[in-house]
């Protein structure tokens, strides 16, 4: 089902690509107008794991229809993950639960910590992004650069701020969920980015792709042949266009060395500046630079194919200059530069822990940090901005 519904036209439409280089003009495409169902990845990947749990004998089938149906239609996160096993949900699904106030608390304070990651950040980042990418043959590299950079921010918070939201919402059920995202943006290299970004997918992929093929136990040949097809698959999995299996196959080329040098994992279960305020200077620069490295595979991820990404690329190249960038609506920028400041320092001083956005002792504290974000989340609330996720399309 998720193939046809997902990729029967891109198979297509390759094909007739493909010929056409023969010589060969195919007069009708059979492609089909077909409409996605939203979040068919998610829900897809999701009921596969249960059936390859119990044919990994891992668990044992569930009798109740009931129980069943719910874990594979979980509202919370049916749509955009995290991408659930039936060892964790759905026994948690089948089994009793009572009103927990701490628990319903801590969801609370995660959605609203959701809420003001889509709105305030994702959201009000969105018309920036939009216009830099729709009209990136007129401008210079620098607001280029801007755009992809901007992107960076608003697709975390849109995903996380979807994946918070999904958790304290399940929370209120007496549900836990898997965390999805771990503040990515403080990794130190591409093998910690992807222990903390998308949790789900890239554990999902690990049990029942990488390991499956005989993960890291085999020679280094067949080792790096597995990473690569995990990170084919997986650009794959995100759509059924090339410009996400070249995003897919970028990862895999800056994952690779890493894993040769066997230094893929030094920063296993660690956080940054762990036992410091501070971060040393030599994580700073590790910090930026696999940044900026996640940022340039973004200019893929983002275009709408592979010639909008590689002439972006040219653009970057063909005009290196510097301009002040006016927002399309009139805005001013100087306050979207303060506010992601703002946002980046508060991250890292909540950096431990992904699941308490306000965990500070002092009431006053949070009363004031409750009081700024949704002050926040209606000062930068528009009705103009689309506010449909990003990953509702996947």
């Amino acid at each position: 089902m998720l193939g046809f519904f997902k990729y029967y036209n891109f198979f297509i439409d390759s094909w007739v690509d493909f010929v056409s280089v023969f010589g060969y003009e195919l007069k009708s495409a059979w492609t089909l107008q077909i409409i996605l169902p939203v979040g068919i990845s998610f829900y897809t990947f999701q009921t596969m794991s249960y059936s390859l749990d119990i044919y990994y004998k891992r668990i044992t089938p569930s009798r109740n229809f009931i129980s069943f149906a719910t874990f594979v239609s979980f509202f919370p996160q049916l749509v955009a993950g995290p991408i659930e096993r039936a060892s964790n949900l759905l026994s948690q699904i089948t089994a009793k639960r009572t009103f927990n106030y701490k628990q319903c608390t801590e969801g609370l304070k995660l959605i609203l910590w959701g809420l003001f990651k889509k709105v305030v950040i994702a959201d009000s980042i969105a018309p920036i992004v939009d216009d830099i990418f729709a009209n990136y043959s007129t401008y210079p590299a620098s607001t280029l650069i801007l755009g992809v950079s901007l992107f960076s921010f608003q697709v975390y918070g849109d995903f996380s701020g979807y994946s918070d939201i999904a958790i304290g919402t399940s929370k209120l059920f007496g549900i836990e969920l898997m965390s999805n995202f771990k503040f990515p943006n403080f990794s130190r290299n591409v093998t910690e980015y992807w222990q903390r970004w998308h949790i789900s997918l890239s554990t999902w992929f690990r049990h029942y792709v990488y390991i499956p093929l005989g993960g890291s136990r085999v020679n280094k040949l067949k080792s790096v042949r597995n990473i690569a097809i995990i990170f084919l698959v997986s650009g794959f999995w995100h759509g059924a266009n090339w410009t996400f299996i070249a995003w897919g196959a970028i990862h895999a080329i800056l994952y690779i060395p890493v894993f040769l040098m066997e230094k893929n994992r030094i920063y296993m279960n660690t956080v940054v500046a762990e036992n410091s305020w501070f971060p040393s200077i030599k994580e700073v620069i590790q910090i930026i630079l696999t940044f900026f490295l996640i940022t340039f595979s973004r200019i893929f991820f983002r275009s709408e194919s592979i010639t909008d990404a590689y002439s972006f690329l040219l653009q970057i190249y063909s005009d290196f200059r510097f301009e002040t960038y006016q927002h399309p609506l009139g805005y001013r920028m100087i306050d979207y530069f303060i506010l992601l400041i703002v946002f980046i320092l508060y991250e890292f001083i909540i950096r431990r822990n992904e699941r308490a956005p306000f965990n500070f002792k002092s009431k006053t504290v949070r009363f004031i940090l409750y009081t700024l974000v949704i002050l926040g989340m209606l000062l930068f609330y528009d009705d103009s901005i689309d506010r449909s996720f990003i990953y509702f399309q996947f």
